[in-house]
């Protein structure tokens, strides 16, 4: 059997000093063709080296089964869901005999943090086998018509969580109709999943997926943490990794992905340390993979739905019925982007209106034309990225020009790149269309008239308001939703970050005067744990709840 090349980077060969590493802390095992070394759907336990022999990478083991790639010796198996916790989307199945090399996971984990070079090298391999597997469709399958408001909701969460699968459109692929009458369930009840070939969940929550395709369990919610973080985004995946790495019990908690808006940013081109620029979602898993090192918990889906003082400590109250405790609390929930004023816009979203431009909405315009409303950085970036498959990008601004609330790199970015179309001192006035998008009438200030754009897919970026709903009664915000901090007064005494509730911080877009920046977010995140520790010290613990 011949080995997969190694063409991105994802597949390489450890050296020989790194194997001498390595080999203390693991068991040596002979192996014989058919020997199943890991089962997808399954927990990954065991970092796996071959050092003789090929073993091969398959989805779907058995009758049915294709191979992904053939590893031979000095290469390591497996992918990110070794370093994040999750179930495993692919099986390893011996098919030359040989050795391999099986060190328990938790010892690598160590291992690489001591030897930088080593896990360097394994993160690197993992992110991009990751991205592969995105790209071939493996994993669980969707099936569900493209105007489902469900069927948008599990996809969504897949794309955002980084969940390797397939979409099987009703109104296009003939293998959904077979597929379905395979299974006896009537078109009525998609969207359905499919997993490990025979596990079928109909019209699952988020929560029902993340449990059946292994993501990690809800933390138990009987212990006090030190630390417990609501949000995932930039801001609240700094605090867990500067908390869990200065030793405080964390956890971290998220409705729905790791990353927050930052994760659907096609391209990040101005964070410190990455000239190159990265993915919101690249830089989403990087953060996990250190959070988890440092020893932080995550648990997705988990959504808060309130805040509750307690006996020396406060508990958040999740949407399932749970409270996880903490002795402070970094509320780190971030915006959602505002929508616009027109109407039926409802009637349209998830079948042509958009609020984010990842991998799954690139493929959903593909060779169309599209529009974008709006003229921040947002908006720049998926013009830049949509412009890629779309076949003309229009992008509505109501300002003179996009300079005044853009980036400059992005804003020249745009002028150099073909396709793009601003228009100016406009705004969306009318969505046309019949339950599908088909196009967007726009009003031209300047012009005093009306015009028709046909597109099926508008991506709105005009602003954000707070999630910050189910904090009402409890910390004060200001008028448009956000949360005060930093305001002391004669009888309580915040420090800066800390809202009246002490103990209790808020950073990132969450946060009332915050600037709405990653770097930002993350530098508030860091901060808001040295204010945990400056809270808890020995003169200011009697300030707790």
């Amino acid at each position: 059997m011949t080995e997969t090349l190694d063409l991105y980077g994802a597949f390489p060969r450890l050296s020989e000093a790194q194997l001498t590493e390595l080999s203390p802390h693991g068991e040596h095992r002979a192996v014989l063709p058919g020997h199943v070394l890991f089962r997808e759907g399954e927990p990954t336990t065991e970092f796996i080296v071959v050092l003789a022999g090929k073993v091969a990478m398959v989805e779907g083991h058995g009758p049915d089964e294709q191979t992904i790639a053939v590893h031979g010796p000095r290469r390591f198996l497996g992918e990110l869901s070794l370093l994040t916790g999750q179930a495993g989307f692919l099986t390893a199945v011996v098919r030359e005999p040989g050795e391999v090399l099986a060190v328990p996971a938790e010892q690598v984990r160590a291992l690489v943090t001591r030897d930088p070079a080593l896990g360097d090298l394994i993160l690197r391999a993992y992110l991009a086998r990751r991205s592969l597997l995105i790209g071939l469709g493996a994993g669980f399958r969707i099936i569900g018509s493209r105007y489902s408001a469900d069927c948008r909701r599990l996809r969504e969460f897949a794309a955002r969580n980084r969940l390797p699968h397939r979409w099987i459109d009703l109104e296009e692929d003939e293998t959904a109709g077979t597929l379905l009458r395979e299974l006896r369930i009537p078109p009525e009840d998609t969207p359905v999943v499919i997993w490990r070939g025979d596990k079928v969940l109909r019209n699952p929550t988020v929560g029902e997926l993340a449990k059946a395709i292994g993501l990690p369990a809800p933390v138990p919610g009987d212990r006090v943490r030190d630390l417990v973080i609501v949000g995932a985004g930039p801001a609240g995946l700094a605090a867990a990794v500067y908390g869990a790495s200065e030793g405080l019990t964390t956890v971290v908690l998220d409705a729905v992905a790791a990353g927050g808006q930052a994760g659907t940013s096609s391209r990040i081109e101005n964070y410190l340390g990455f000239p190159s620029g990265l993915s919101g979602a690249e830089l989403a898993e990087r953060a996990v993979i250190q959070a988890h090192k440092f020893g932080a918990a995550l648990t997705i889906p988990a959504k808060a739905t309130g805040l509750r003082p307690a006996n020396g400590f406060y508990g958040v109250l999740l949407e399932d019925g749970d409270t996880v405790r903490g002795h402070a609390v970094i509320i780190a929930t971030g915006a959602r982007y505002r929508k616009l004023e027109v109407p039926e816009l409802e009637k349209y979203e998830g079948s042509g209106v958009y609020y984010a431009a990842t991998p799954f909405e690139l493929r959903m315009c593909d060779r169309s034309p599209v529009v974008i409303v709006g003229g921040g950085n947002s908006a720049g970036q998926a013009a830049l990225y949509l412009s890629k498959s779309a076949s003309s990008v229009h992008m509505i601004v109501r300002g003179e020009d996009v300079r005044a609330s853009m980036s400059r790199y992005l804003a020249d970015e745009l002028d150099r790149t073909p396709g793009i179309e601003i228009k100016h001192n406009t705004e969306v006035r009318e969505l046309i269309g019949d339950g599908t998008l088909k196009g967007v009438r726009v009003y031209d200030k300047r012009a005093g008239e009306f015009l028709e754009i046909p597109t099926r897919a508008m991506f709105v970026f005009i602003g954000a308001v707070p999630h910050t709903d189910w904090l009402e009664g409890t910390v004060p915000l200001d008028d448009r939703g956000f949360v005060i901090t930093g305001q002391s007064t004669a009888w309580n005494a915040q420090l800066p970050l800390e809202s009246d509730h002490l103990g209790v911080f808020a950073v990132g877009d969450v946060r009332s005067g915050s600037v709405k920046r990653v770097a930002s977010a993350v530098g508030e995140g860091a901060m808001a744990v040295r204010l945990v520790h400056e809270r808890f010290t020995p003169g200011n613990r009697q300030r707790r709840p």
